[in-house]
């Protein structure tokens, strides 16, 4: 029906025959996926019983969930027993950076996803791009702004630096933060990602980036 199944039931199905496929007694964390806020609240729910009862079993040795706002980021750490989450966070996008404390106080992982803001934030797009993947739901004046906000922070930063190196230790920056999962289509691209653990940022340029971001970016309230 390409409904998604939150019961507790399904979900031991389905982590038991992923490590059946993966031949596995165990996997490091069981994410849920962008949950809606009424699955989120733990306590209204009781799938995160199964969760817990998972951990307890070895099966898995964390849950969490993947979320894009700091409200979900909040219900989920206020109401659940979950240490990682997947947030969505880069330099256009820092909202979720107001959880980051809570996560350090309960001792919640954080996983930035969406570091280059779907390939904005390497540099290759400009006003005159187009798409026709998921980003096609962009209109022009969408493209034309993000080109526009690419350019000033390529300005910030300098024109010298790599942009893409730049965004993922930006990311990296905050010590709430465990790693970063960018997109890598190819080679070339995953051996300059990681590359970025060795160019790390200055405090200077984050609060640089983040003025910027409360400044000139925030209330546009891009859409991802």
């Amino acid at each position: 029906s390409g409904d998604t199944n939150y019961s507790s039931a399904y979900i031991r199905e389905s982590i038991e025959g992923s490590l059946k496929r993966l031949q596995t007694d165990y996997v490091d964390s069981l994410i849920i996926h962008n949950p809606p806020f009424e699955i989120l609240d733990g306590h209204k729910n009781d799938h995160y019983e199964i969760l817990e009862s998972l951990v307890a079993e070895g099966k898995i040795k964390a849950y969490g969930a993947s979320l894009d706002t700091y409200d979900e980021m909040a219900l989920f750490m206020s109401t659940t027993n979950g240490t990682v989450i997947e947030a969505f966070f880069n330099i256009l996008h820092q909202d979720a950076a107001r959880a980051f404390d809570l996560a350090q106080e309960k001792e919640v992982a954080i996983i930035v996803k969406i570091p280059l803001d779907s390939g904005w934030l390497t540099g290759k797009y400009d006003a005159n791009s187009s798409f026709t993947d998921i980003r096609s739901r962009w209109t022009q004046a969408d493209i034309k702004t993000r080109a526009e906000l690419i350019e000033k922070v390529q300005e910030i930063i300098g024109k010298e630096k790599n942009l893409a190196q730049t965004a993922i230790a930006f990311c990296l920056a905050y010590e709430a933060v465990s790693t970063v999962i960018p997109g890598n289509s190819t080679l070339a691209q995953l051996t300059g990602n990681i590359e970025s653990i060795n160019k790390p940022v200055s405090k200077d340029l984050v609060t640089r980036l983040e003025t910027f971001y409360q400044q000139e970016v925030k209330e546009l309230r891009l859409p991802w």
